[in-house]
């Protein structure tokens, strides 16, 4: 019997459309001798569908009529499996439009990436093929991970956060803060997105507010650096869990600007939306452009990264490489990388279809740790709990 694979992707993030991209080219590449593929559209809205032409790229051209010819669905745990029911429910006849078995989250950003979809998942009580709820939100605030990883010796750069209600009520101090904390140029970003969207480089303080200014349009709270300006950025993929991981090939983008950006990602050289296109379509060098010692470091710090989060599947870190020291930074890590980096792992011999066997096989792993985990305690509070009345706590004589 095959495994029932239930492939979740879009949702309500500025990231929805490269997530349609990169779920597709998975569906694409599952083994369909071994899976039977759901996929299973979220939209902006945070609404379920499945439907003939949900797995089809060329349908997103106009989203409206793909839902029209879709069904909405209400995942609904059930045993370890989750049944997809109709929304609105019929009167007659079965309400379950389909069952799944694991769940492969390939979503990205905000409200999805951030383990709110990992949480909706693990309370259903599936197996999810990606990091935990806790990595995943780790990995997702750029201030809270710099932090774990620095306190694990991973390198990486300083940073100031501000929020928007700080910058609005102090302007001048936070300008000072900042500038007291950093020196220009300085990379200006949101605390909580991916795919470099929001970011600027600010050489002074008038570009500085411009830079927060337009940040704060994407997030509540924003985070400033040191700019490296004579940048080399390296990129890593890890596969595994935390007890075993290994690395990917390094690649080295090649950005159009100084700063790699949204286009340079994901709609530069694209050819078809279908095909190897999302992060797959971004110009990089692989192997990058380093020596034989420094693709050893970014491999081994990458690693290193992915167990200190307690990460699981596969996730991309981000490096940077300061040309004018040799020194190498941990930028980010992306725990649902884009196209999910297939692209890094197939110059070491596994194929995109191999890689998410094992995303899969990861997932029914954590599920049979958790169920050796007792997560009930024999008590009798409640044998006489009461609150005193009818009336309940707010009406309770003491």
């Amino acid at each position: 019997m095959k495994i029932r694979v239930g492939v979740f992707f879009g949702g309500k993030s500025v990231e929805h459309e490269v997530s349609v991209i990169s779920a597709l080219q998975a569906c694409r590449s599952l083994n369909t001798e071994k899976y039977d593929i759901i996929p299973i559209y979220i939209t902006k809205n945070t609404e379920f569908y499945i439907g003939e032409n949900i797995g089809k790229i060329e349908a997103y051209r106009n989203i409206p009529a793909l839902l029209k010819e879709s069904s909405r669905v209400i995942p609904v745990g059930n045993g370890g499996t989750v049944e997809l029911l109709h929304y609105p429910m019929k009167k007659f006849g079965s309400n379950v439009a389909a069952t799944i078995d694991v769940a492969l989250p390939v979503v990205h950003g905000t409200n999805v990436e951030d383990g709110a979809l990992q949480g909706y998942l693990q309370t259903l009580g599936i197996p999810y093929a990606s990091c935990d709820v806790l990595s995943s939100a780790v990995g997702m605030d750029k201030y809270v991970m710099k932090c774990v990883f620095a306190d694990n010796g991973i390198p990486v750069l300083p940073a100031t956060v501000v929020n928007v209600k700080q910058f609005t009520r102090e302007h001048d101090a936070v300008l000072e803060l900042i500038e007291s904390r950093t020196q220009y140029p300085v990379i200006v970003k949101p605390v909580n997105l991916g795919s470099s969207v929001g970011i600027r480089k600010a050489k002074d303080r008038e570009a500085l507010e411009e830079a927060l200014d337009y940040a704060f349009t994407f997030a509540i709270k924003v985070l400033v650096e040191n700019a490296v300006t004579e940048l080399k950025e390296i990129n890593c993929s890890v596969l595994g869990d935390y007890e075993e991981a290994e690395a990917s090939e390094c690649e080295e983008p090649i950005a159009n600007d100084e700063i790699l950006s949204y286009q340079d990602k994901y709609v530069g050289g694209t050819k078809s939306a279908g095909g190897k296109s999302g992060m797959a379509s971004l110009k990089r060098k692989i192997p990058a452009d380093i020596t034989p010692e420094q693709r050893e470091e970014v491999r081994t710090l990458a690693v290193k990264a992915f167990k200190a989060l307690g990460c699981s599947g596969v996730a991309r870190i981000d490096f940077m490489l300061d040309k004018a020291t040799g020194k190498i930074y941990l930028n980010e890590i992306n725990t649902i990388p884009g196209s999910l980096s297939f692209y890094l792992w197939e110059p070491v011999g596994v194929k995109y279809s191999e890689l998410l066997d094992r995303m899969i096989s990861l997932a029914f792993k954590r599920e049979r740790e958790n169920k050796s985990i007792s997560f009930s305690f024999d008590t009798n509070i409640l044998e006489n709990a009461s609150f005193g009345g009818s009336k309940g706590a707010k009406g309770a004589k003491s």
